[in-house]
């Protein structure tokens, strides 16, 4: 399939740069697959269009506070910008940094805390062509640690940014779902970051089960596909949980005719690589790490409906959501969308697909 049959224009200005003032006062489009039936609601109203026995699969990561500032070893005004990838070892990171044409294999650079005072010492051990460094952090402590002493929201790109603490904070608790619980993600899982205690209680006094994967989120969830055709475009692999509760909630909603409900792509994409290698639509406990590209013409076993965000043009995300209602409906509900001034993106609005 054509990579530009996934293209969109969306006006900048519906690019949310804040997050609502309530978690679930975010709107929540109403896509039915068959009908292709469009109904605008709210996100509290969820309920309306949830049956009981229903099962929302919800993913726990939590988002590391994963940027990060530094400076060149002789230019102590100079700043440089960094994303944690991953601890490769102990003491070993790999990471994204901005501006280091200068910085040489073996030199040192400074990593800031959030005083923007020199925090310790990491040395450059290699410089990676896909624009990836290593870094050896001179320091004792984990990664987690070390973050949470230096480290910032790690927000996509098209979230205007800087270093102000007041603002940091507010991304520290709205960037993050309201039940995330296991470290390790460097985005967010951002069709979760709609739902509340008191909605999630909601939910389950009408009768709605919950139940919980992990699935870490990297960075491949912004790359954009740049390749002419979906085939030739590769996704990043991002480990995954599945437990025994989980599997046994599913398999029995499954039994007694509940609908699976996942929230968002990555939790999309952790269920049906459970069960890709099986003809049965069961779910069994489940570990690794996944690459799955689910593109249209994909079948899928175990979701019967989704909840998610509004994604970016030619994205692998996009490509799912229209793998899952239809090509003709997604660009149909998006048309829809921006006519209607949704708010787009990781904290915008949401689409519930059904």
């Amino acid at each position: 399939m054509k990579t530009e049959k996934l293209n969109y224009k969306l006006p900048t200005e519906l690019i949310a740069q804040q997050p609502t003032a309530i978690r679930s006062d975010s709107r929540l489009l109403i896509v039915n697959r068959e009908s292709s039936e469009l109904i605008d609601s709210r996100f509290s109203k969820l309920g309306d269009f949830l049956r009981p026995g229903d099962c929302l699969i919800l993913n726990d990561t939590k988002v590391l506070p994963a940027r990060f500032f530094a400076r060149p070893p002789d230019r102590v005004g100079a700043k440089l910008e960094g994303l944690f990838l991953a601890e490769e070892r102990p003491c070993i990171w790999k990471a994204m940094l901005k501006s280091t044409r200068k910085i040489k294999t073996g030199e040192h650079i400074y990593l800031k805390n959030k005083a923007k005072a020199d925090f310790c010492v990491a040395k450059m051990l290699e410089k990676k062509a896909d624009g990836t460094c290593i870094l050896k952090i001179e320091t004792s402590s984990d990664a987690e640690t070390i973050l949470n002493e230096i480290g910032f929201p790690p927000l996509p790109p098209y979230i205007k940014r800087n270093d102000d603490l007041a603002v940091a904070a507010i991304d520290k608790l709205r960037y993050q779902t309201v039940y995330a619980r296991k470290s390790g993600a460097v985005a967010a899982p951002t069709a979760g970051l709609h739902f509340t205690d008191q909605l999630i209680e909601q939910l389950k006094q009408k009768g709605i089960c919950f139940a919980y994967l992990t699935l870490h989120v990297g960075t491949g969830t912004f790359k954009p596909i740049t390749k002419d055709y979906l085939e030739d475009h590769e996704i990043h692999p991002e480990p995954f949980s599945i437990d025994e509760e989980t599997a046994r909630l599913i398999n029995t909603t499954k039994d007694k005719g509940g609908r699976i409900i996942a929230v968002g792509t990555t939790s999309t994409r952790a269920l049906e690589t459970a069960v890709r290698h099986r003809r049965s639509s069961r779910i069994e406990v489940a570990s690794g790490t996944t690459n799955l590209f689910i593109t249209p013409g994909y079948n899928f076993k175990i979701i019967d409906a989704m909840i998610t965000n509004f994604h970016l043009p030619k994205s692998t995300l996009l490509a799912l959501v229209a793998a899952f209602a239809g090509l003709e409906n997604i660009l149909a509900a998006y048309s829809h969308a921006i006519e209607k001034r949704y708010r787009f993106y990781s904290y915008g609005d949401a689409m519930l697909i059904i």
